[in-house]
């Protein structure tokens, strides 16, 4: 996944459980403890900034407040990025405004200033590195790095292909790869295929009698 989607996989970890309702994968720390390390090569840049590695990071309950705050934001400004259809059923009617979601977004971005730094080796190949001033608090720096993740795909390209799966019970979001993709995934495809056939068995028999 490009690391600018990252932020997509952050909002897609409120997702349909398979049983008629919404399942959260960050619900409790070891959630966001196997997701941040799952995403350890998107992230490790952003989080060895600081004193800690991504494949090792662990959260408690700051941490897991400070990504789900992000989250909230993300989800908010993915309702508005995909209008004028209609936003996830998980969480529409109890996200924050637009404005507000952009206010958490920016502040989270700016707990962690990084400032890029050149590291070029002798014998080996010149590579961008980050540096932040300080030793910032583990949620301050997931929040920042996973906020710049959401900036940079917001103000990207792809914003304009993001979608909300129409399918029946599915809440993700998921960004349209071709011009005939409607769904996020096959199987939502073949559930919303299903679906209307059966409205319309259901249709005809109403018309019969």
């Amino acid at each position: 996944m490009p690391a600018d989607h990252l932020a997509l996989d952050l909002a897609v970890t409120i997702r349909h459980d398979g049983h008629g309702g919404v399942a959260d994968d960050l619900a409790e720390p070891a959630g966001l403890t196997g997701w941040v390390r799952t995403h350890a090569a998107d992230l490790q840049a952003d989080l060895a900034a600081g004193p800690y590695a991504a494949a090792t990071f662990t959260a408690d309950d700051a941490v897991l407040a400070a990504a789900v705050e992000v989250r909230t934001a993300v989800r908010a400004l993915f309702a508005r990025a995909v209008l004028p259809g209609p936003p996830s059923s998980a969480d529409a009617d109890r996200l924050p405004t637009a404005r507000q979601a952009l206010d958490r977004l920016n502040a989270a971005a700016a707990l962690v200033p990084v400032t890029p730094r050149l590291d070029w080796p002798q014998g080996g190949a010149a590579a961008e590195c980050r540096t932040v001033a300080g030793a910032p608090a583990p949620a301050d720096l997931l929040a920042a790095a996973l906020a710049r993740h959401a900036i940079g795909f917001l103000a990207g390209p792809d914003r304009e292909l993001l979608r909300a799966c129409p399918a029946p019970r599915c809440v993700r979001y998921f960004v349209k790869e071709h011009a005939r993709q409607e769904w996020c995934k096959p199987s939502c495809g073949n559930r919303a295929r299903v679906a209307r056939h059966h409205a319309r068995q259901r249709a005809a028999g109403g018309d019969a009698t």
